[in-house]
């Protein structure tokens, strides 16, 4: 089914809020506590590691992953809802 010209705008607007809301989680994971909080994070092991470092270093990277299958999720449910599925 094609989209009319409203719903197009409807739907990429969705999936521009979408991208911002999670580019922004992962911006103040991997910038906000692997670098700007580092220090405070430090005082806090997490398996032997300080977390500061551990997010510097792997903390970032499993939240990428995991926000990567919530956009997935969040893109197959607006697919749904505007009926541009993969049936």
């Amino acid at each position: 089914m094609q989209l009319m010209q409203h719903d197009l705008k409807k739907y990429w607007s969705r999936n521009l809020k979408y991208l911002l809301v999670l580019l922004s989680i992962w911006f103040a994971a991997s910038y906000g506590a692997g670098i700007l909080f580092a220090d405070q994070l430090n005082t806090i092991k997490m398996g032997g590691f300080k977390l500061g470092f551990w997010f510097a270093q792997q903390g970032s990277i499993y939240v990428f992953v995991i926000l990567i299958l919530v956009y997935v999720r969040l893109m197959n449910k607006l697919d749904k809802e505007f009926d541009v599925d993969e049936k």
